[in-house]
């Protein structure tokens, strides 16, 4: 694969942005990158439960499972632009610029890449942790209301 150099920073913000989407992955490795369809279809299904809670209310039950999908594809997302963020410029240059021409700037790490990183650290984090929180108190709320069924 020869071409232009694969540019880090712009790899660490399409990741934090739309690492949902697969983007980065797709920036990296092209369009038949399986993985990055992966996330995609992750968030395809997370929205989707999203879309469940505002038709059907927050008692849908399938909406406790596709709901973290979305949040899991965002986390992976802004945990990828974290390890594009951190790399050195030599293991970013043999990963993603090995047959291509090299340039000490598509590696190089600037104040716009520990941008992507912060961005990446409070998005995936309150990503994760707020569809966790969503998925696993609805399922707690069901068994408590099963338990009250049982014992009537």
């Amino acid at each position: 694969m020869s071409g232009a150099a694969r540019n880090k920073t712009l790899a660490a913000w399409l990741a934090a942005l739309f690492g949902s989407l697969g983007l980065h992955r797709f920036y990296l490795r092209g369009l038949d990158d399986w993985i990055g369809w992966l996330h995609a279809i992750a968030a395809g299904l997370g929205w989707w439960g999203v879309e469940r809670v505002r038709l059907y209310g927050q008692d849908d039950k399938l909406s406790w499972v596709l709901i973290p999908f979305l949040g899991s594809s965002i986390a992976a997302g802004c945990l990828a632009a974290i390890v594009y963020a951190l790399s050195d410029p030599e293991k970013w240059a043999g990963w993603f610029n090995a047959n291509r021409r090299p340039s000490v700037q598509a590696a190089a790490t600037n104040w716009l890449t520990i941008a992507a990183l912060v961005f990446a650290l409070l998005l995936g984090t309150i990503a994760f942790m707020g569809s966790l929180a969503f998925g696993v108190q609805h399922y707690f709320q069901y068994q408590i209301e099963e338990a009250r069924k049982i014992s009537q």
